[in-house]
Order: C-alpha cells, then sequence, then structure tokens
C-alpha cells in the first residue's frame, strides 16, 4: 500500500490507526498494549492472546512499545469497546532492563533493531497509569509474565522493598495469571454480555481488588501486607501458602489484606489445557514472524532462537527452586499432539530461510511429555513432595517413547537436515529411565557435539537447596553420556551451566565448584549469578534468610563483592579474576590452592607465603605462569626480553616464508 513505508500484510493484527482502518474497523473492541516488539508468533504470549480473541470474533489492535512520556501514544486507536489489555512482553521489565549487578544492558532482543530504552521500568505499572490519565473508566486488563509473578505483595529485588501486588499499584480491574487462554475469553465475553469489570471475580487463573469480602468464599487469608512489611518471617510464611496453592486441582482462594478497605483476592488457578485446546492454541493463523513495519529497523533479534523450534509441552515438575514456572505455568504437563505439531513443522520446513535444522523441540523441559503420575490427572500435584526431589517419588512415571516417536517423525520430513533438543534435559529425569533408547538416539541424532545440562553447583549442600539431585547423579549421567558417545564411535562434549552465589552457597562450596572445573578441565566462558526474580523460593530464601519450606536458616552471598568472589572462582583462570579468586581462597581457608602442584587454582604472589615455601629460584621458573595469573614476578625481566626478540625474529622469518608461496 502506498500509505505505508512498509508492506502492509492483512495477515497481521493491526499495529496503527491506518491499518485498522483498511480492515473496515471503526472501534476495536480490545486494544493490547505490550512492552514488546509485536511478533506474531506463538512463543510470543500477546500473540497467542490475541489470536485467541480473534478466534472468538473479537477485533484487537496492538499498541507496541508506546511512549510512556506522551499520554497520546496510548490513544491511536480511541477508547476500545470492551478493555485494554496491558502486557510488559515476554520478559519482567527489570530483568529485561538490567543484569543481577544492576547495570543496564546494551540490548533488547525484543525490540526492533535489538535498541534498549524503548520500554520504561516496571511497565506492566507505569503503562496502565497512562490509560488511567486519559480514561477513568475503560477497564483494564494485566498479563504476561511481570504481572503472573507480581500478583500478590512480592520482594523486588531492584528496589529491595516488598512491593504491593501489582494490581494495587498498576490500579488494573482485573489479573490474569498463567497462560491465561481460558481467563482471556471468559473475561471477554463476561464484559460483552454487559458485566461491570468489578464484579467479574469468578474467573480461574485471575487476581482482582475488591473493598469487602462480603462475597468470598472458603478462603486462606495470607498475612497482610503491614504484616509481610514488619517481619520477613511473615512473607516466608506467606510464600510458602502461595507455593502450596499453585495447583487447579488442590489450591484456594488467597486472600491478601491492604488496609481495611482493600483486599488483593487470588481466584485458584485455571486448569491445565488438554490435549485438543493445546492444538487449537497453536493452529491459530500465526505469521510466524514481527510486523513487516520492523524490517527496515534490523527486524526483532527475538524471532531468530524460536523461528524454527517447535513447543511440544507446558508445565514443569522438575521444581527447581530458582525458577518461577510452578508460579506461572504450575507442575502438570501440558502436551501437544504428535500431529498438531507435526503440522506446524510440515509448513515451517518450506520458508524461505529454513536451513534444514529445527533448532528445538520441547518446552520448559525437553523430555517432559507425559504427567509425572496417574493420580495427577484427578487429584493433581502433591502439595508437601515434590516429584524429583530429593529423589524420584515412587509414583513417578518414566516415559521416553512418546517424546522419541515424535522425534523420529520429525527427523523424517522432508528439507530436515538434523533436529535439534535445545530446551533443558532433566538429567536425574533421564538417568531413571530403566530404557536406553532415549538416551542413544539423543546422542546420536539431537546434539550438534556438544549436550548442554543444567547441573548448576557440585555442592550437595547448595543443589539441596536449590531443589536439585545430589552431585552423584549428574556424576553418573556424565559416566553414561561418555559411555554412549564411546559406543557410537562419536566425540561429543558436555557443557554444565553453573550458577554461583545461590542462597546456601558459602565461600567453602564455592571452592568446591571450582575443584571440580579444574578437574574437569574446563572453565565457562559464562557464568549465571544468582537473580533474585519475583515469586520463586530461592529469591524467598535471600529475603529473608529462611527456606521457606522448612523455616530452617540459610545463608545468603548478598554483598557485591562477596557474589563476585564466588563468580571469579568458577572463572579462576581468568588473569582478570586472580584478586578476587586468591582473597576467595583465603577467607575459605584454601590456601592450599595457591601454589605450583597441579592441583593448585592459582600460583602465588611474590610475597605469598607459597612463594617463600618454594624459593626465589623456583619462583623464577614459575615465573612466566605467575605473569599470567595476575602475579608481579619482575626477577627474570631479561629473559622474558631475550625471548621476545626471538618471537619477532621468527615472526618475520615466517611472513617471509608466506610471500615466497
Amino acid at each position: 500500500m502506498d500509505k505505508f513505508d512498509y508492506e502492509y500484510d492483512d495477515g497481521f493484527l493491526p499495529l496503527n490507526r491506518e491499518e485498522m482502518e483498511l480492515k473496515g474497523w471503526e472501534q476495536p473492541d480490545f486494544v493490547y498494549v505490550i512492552g514488546d516488539a509485536y511478533v506474531d508468533h506463538p512463543s510470543f504470549g500477546p500473540a497467542i492472546i490475541s489470536r485467541m480473541l480473534e478466534l472468538y470474533g473479537y477485533r484487537v489492535a496492538i499498541i507496541s512499545q508506546p511512549d510512556w512520556k506522551n499520554p497520546a501514544s496510548i490513544d491511536i486507536y480511541g477508547r476500545p469497546r470492551l478493555a485494554y489489555l496491558v502486557s510488559a512482553g515476554n520478559m519482567d521489565s527489570m530483568v529485561n532492563h538490567y543484569s543481577v549487578s544492576k547495570r543496564k544492558r546494551e540490548h533488547d532482543s525484543y525490540t526492533p533493531g535489538g535498541i534498549m530504552g524503548k520500554r520504561p521500568d516496571y511497565a506492566t505499572v507505569v503503562y496502565c497509569n497512562l490509560i488511567r490519565r486519559k480514561y477513568k473508566d475503560v477497564p483494564v486488563i494485566i498479563g504476561g509474565i511481570e504481572a503472573s509473578l507480581r500478583r500478590l505483595a512480592h520482594y523486588d529485588y531492584w528496589s529491595n522493598h516488598i512491593k504491593h501486588s501489582i494490581l494495587i499499584d498498576s490500579q488494573a480491574d482485573i489479573l490474569i495469571y498463567g497462560m491465561g487462554e481460558r481467563a482471556i475469553v471468559e473475561i471477554a465475553e463476561a464484559l460483552d454480555s454487559g458485566i461491570c469489570a468489578k464484579d467479574i471475580c469468578f474467573v480461574e487463573g485471575t487476581a482482582y481488588r475488591t473493598g469487602s469480602m462480603e462475597n468470598i468464599y472458603d478462603y486462606i487469608k495470607l498475612p497482610s501486607y503491614d504484616e509481610l512489611k514488619a517481619d520477613k518471617l511473615n512473607y516466608a510464611k506467606s510464600f510458602k501458602i502461595q507455593y502450596e496453592n499453585t495447583d487447579h486441582y488442590t489450591a484456594k482462594t488467597l486472600v491478601e489484606k491492604y488496609n481495611d478497605h482493600m483486599y488483593v483476592v487470588q481466584n485458584k488457578p485455571a486448569a491445565p489445557l488438554t490435549e485438543n485446546e493445546m492444538d487449537r492454541v497453536y493452529s491459530l493463523p500465526y505469521k510466524r514472524t514481527y510486523h513487516p513495519s520492523y524490517e527496515v529497523l534490523g527486524g526483532v533479534p527475538a524471532i531468530s532462537e524460536v523461528k524454527f523450534s517447535l513447543v511440544s509441552n507446558r508445565g514443569c515438575f522438575g521444581g527447581c527452586s530458582f525458577c518461577a514456572l510452578t508460579f506461572h505455568q504450575g507442575r502438570i504437563i501440558q502436551t501437544r499432539s504428535d500431529k498438531s505439531i507435526l503440522q506446524e513443522a510440515e509448513k515451517m520446513v518450506w520458508e524461505p530461510d529454513f536451513k534444514g535444522y529445527i533448532h528445538d523441540v520441547g518446552g520448559p523441559t525437553a523430555n517432559f511429555r507425559i504427567k509425572a503420575c496417574e493420580k495427577q490427572e484427578k487429584y493433581g500435584v502433591c502439595k508437601n513432595k515434590q516429584c524429583l526431589f530429593p529423589k524420584p517419588c515412587e509414583n513417578l512415571r518414566v516415559d521416553h517413547s512418546s517424546y522419541l516417536e515424535l522425534l523420529r517423525k520429525l527427523r523424517q520430513l522432508p528439507n530436515v537436515k538434523k533436529v535439534f533438543i535445545r530446551s533443558g534435559i532433566r538429567f536425574d529425569y533421564l538417568m531413571t529411565d530403566k530404557n536406553d533408547a532415549f538416551f542413544y538416539e539423543l546422542c546420536k541424532y539431537h546434539i550438534s557435539g556438544q549436550l548442554k545440562v543444567a547441573p548448576e553447583h557440585v555442592s550437595d549442600n547448595v543443589l539441596h537447596k536449590m531443589g536439585k539431585p545430589s552431585n552423584d547423579v549428574f556424576k553418573s549421567f556424565c559416566d553414561k553420556y561418555k559411555k554412549i558417545n564411546d559406543e557410537l564411535g562419536m566425540k561429543q562434549y558436555m557443557v554444565p551451566y553453573l550458577m554461583s552465589s545461590h542462597p546456601g552457597s558459602t565461600m567453602k562450596d564455592a571452592v568446591k565448584l571450582a575443584e571440580y572445573l579444574r578437574d574437569l578441565g574446563y572453565m565457562p566462558e559464562q557464568v549465571q549469578d544468582f537473580y533474585p526474580t519475583p515469586s520463586t523460593i530461592s529469591t524467598c530464601m535471600y529475603y529473608t534468610g529462611v527456606d521457606p519450606r522448612t523455616m530452617e536458616e540459610v545463608y545468603v552471598p548478598r554483598s557485591p563483592h562477596e557474589k563476585a568472589m564466588q563468580r571469579a572462582l568458577i572463572q579462576y583462570r581468568n588473569p582478570k579474576n586472580y584478586d578476587l579468586v586468591h582473597e576467595a581462597l583465603t577467607i575459605a581457608k584454601r590456601t592450599d590452592l595457591i601454589g605450583y602442584d597441579k592441583k593448585c587454582l592459582i600460583r602465588p604472589r611474590k610475597n605469598d607465603e607459597a612463594f617463600k615455601a618454594h624459593g626465589k629460584e623456583n619462583g623464577e621458573k614459575h615465573g612466566r605462569d605467575n605473569v599470567k595469573y595476575g602475579g608481579d614476578f619482575r626477577e627474570n625481566k631479561g629473559n622474558n626480553k631475550n625471548n621476545d626478540e626471538k618471537r619477532k625474529k621468527k615472526t618475520i622469518r615466517n611472513i617471509h616464508k608466506k610471500k615466497k608461496k
């Protein structure tokens, strides 16, 4: 179309008023304000919600990354007929903006061109307040990961305070938590029938504000907001109750008091989607890419990770303490049928830029494709018992056959060269399977030379706080991985994901992890420092200093300097980390690891006891190594100068040889 400076595609939902008018709409039913670029792909929450509404006949118009300093940016379509929808995007806006050290990130994968700064901090609250400045009475419904995990009072790492429920600060009418497909349709139909937003208090998977407890039944009253602020232990107690009420089958309504005239009520979670419902969600007419107006800006980087990937499941019964999936998707596995996944793949493999590689087939955990036990289908998950931690439950169903059959079908599709698995593999679940067929085919067909796994740590003390299996399980997995690759005649390696400074990790635990890496002969290029994000057990530990499950005290590394030392130990070979590693080993009383033995992590400085013990002659012998590791030897300066001259002459000779060739 001439009126656009991009190739207009009527298949997308309108992103501006001109596109809406071309569709012949006078007014949208819903205006969806999002903090991400508009990407119409089922890996992006706003795409699923908007397409679900479209399926039921509602008109949805998108406002992507509005200028939050300009109220007019929220009003480009005028007043919506039913409501505003608001989401910060696929990530919490604070995680999107800041690293764990609270430094501003330089790149935003969910913004055209990767440009940072196109959304505000606490985006959901800012967008809602912008709407309220223009429209006082239009219903506002919030959702997405930011709203979902902040639905009740929560510890906010970036401000280091207990924040209100996001419903209080945003003044939204309804909050949808979890994935939201059922809830959004039920709310839309209620609004369309004339029910006032403040009276829509019956939808599962939602939370709302109310000034009266009169019509609330069969609920659990949480500690009030004032009580949470007054005592950290109250926060731990409240969190435990919330954690025990995340399952549709067993959860109660939760009520949190703010004052005598304000309560936040969380209804029980929505029921897990059936296979047919999951298939329907992923069969909607997604364009599977970003809006064409972004092409001139360089596209949206985040699409590259998911464009040729397939979502096969939702939910996770792994129960890692640092993960918020229990609060967001729940512990019951929800799957798509093979037919649904193959239909999506068959479209994907004929796309012009498909190179023959399906990047991933999975979900939160790739090899969870069945419910953990038969009881869950009727009674839900156990409140006070995990499926895999500390050891696999006796009722756990372990079966990879369904997943294996799906992968085999995908490998047979035309144009497919390789099907990778890049979602997390839960290795303790794999080790529990007595049938090794999946393990063999994983190594043979679905790895590109390296398998990425997440042991996270090697200290059983830390692993217990993480909700992860003991280190012996990981060792057994490594041995079996090597054995299978040897049998297949394949040279493939393992890349472990590790986390520093998790609650429970003392300096001695961090040193133990460094020794493990030394013995492995591996230094990771990237290390994940524990990041306290809303609604995880680990974040509760970080803030309160206790494990909410047991109320036992937990050691927490909080100071930036201690966290830097624990992180540096994992990358002890990096010369820039020498001083931090030296200090950490001294604090941990492990100066035996400072020396010249092959078991040592770093070389000593000139004035260290280890240097004196070895004598000046031995120190000179290791002088060059010590300079590499951050030492300050200078005795062999003359020898270094001679060696430098030799290297220069050798380089000149090599240049002359190349010229002659």
